[in-house]
């Protein structure tokens, strides 16, 4: 398909730090790629004290670029103004700069349920969201939004924080949450979704939740894509109950940010192929 438009070289980023090595120079150039969209994407690291300098010298030129740790929040007060979505969720990954004024988006959210949707398994019911930090947040609003009744189970140190958002949440969408430790999440939830880091490559024999609790759940959706399953996702597995991992997510949250920057659309099947090729990239770099 043919981008909409002007046809000139457009250039992209992504900031964070540390951004180590990182699939989306190769996620967008694909993407862009598809689109026929004549473009780079480079990773741009910044330190947290050097945020504003990167974003005026440099973020500030491009025509769009992606947002990661830990600035998704720092950003907010560098840019014009935010999308209903980044303003909800205090959190911005992607940003567009078009006629001097720099938007921040979040398009994590359309990466999750895209993700859920192309799995086939639904936002609905009772969901518990394991974790209460960055992503956690947008996954609980998300729920909240899509009218699920909704657990974030947290570690007792993150008590309070979980209570925090709690609270938030309440005020932003008159909405309870409830909030749990981890080790006493019940069991019968419609939907587990981890926020959490626990089963990330190296430490892939850990699991957030009881096992019990998994093999109850109705779905599993875990935003960890590195190892492509971890203990939580083979549990589920296992037990025979559908379950997606982060790596979707992944791609449709940059198809999602091209769509706002060149006004372009993407097949399921331009998706996948995509995801074939990172998920190749990913195991050749293990």
């Amino acid at each position: 398909m043919k981008m909409s438009g002007e046809e000139m070289k457009k250039h992209y980023a992504l900031t964070g730090f540390p951004l180590g090595h990182s699939v989306s120079p190769l996620l967008h150039g694909l993407l862009m790629e598809a689109a026929e969209i004549d473009g780079t994407y480079r990773l741009l690291p910044a330190a947290p004290d050097e945020l504003e300098k990167t974003y005026y010298e440099t973020l500030h030129t491009l025509d769009g670029f992606n947002v990661t740790i830990p600035h998704k929040t720092n950003i907010i007060p560098l840019l014009d103004s935010l999308n209903e979505r980044a303003a909800l969720f205090g959190a911005v990954n992607t940003v567009c700069l078009r006629d001097g004024r720099a938007t921040g988006y979040n398009t994590d959210c359309i990466g999750f349920l895209r993700s859920l949707q192309g799995a086939g398994i639904a936002l609905a019911g009772k969901v518990l969201i394991a974790g209460c930090g960055g992503v956690s947040r947008m996954f609980a609003f998300e729920s909240v939004l899509h009218g699920a009744d909704v657990t974030l189970a947290v570690r007792a140190a993150s008590m309070a924080k979980a209570q925090a958002l709690q609270a938030e949440i309440k005020a932003k969408t008159e909405k309870a949450v409830r909030v749990v430790l981890l080790n006493e999440a019940a069991e019968g939830y419609d939907l587990i979704v981890n926020g959490t880091p626990v089963g990330m490559s190296p430490d892939t024999e850990a699991c957030p939740l009881p096992e019990q609790t998994v093999k109850a759940a109705g779905a599993v959706f875990d935003a960890i894509y590195n190892p492509s399953e971890t203990l939580l996702l083979r549990t589920a597995r296992e037990a025979g109950i559908p379950c997606v991992n982060g790596l979707p997510m992944l791609v449709w949250q940059a198809a999602a940010a091209q769509e706002i920057w060149n006004g372009v659309s993407f097949t399921q099947q331009e998706i996948d192929a995509v995801l074939a090729a990172v998920q190749k990239e990913m195991e050749q770099n293990a």
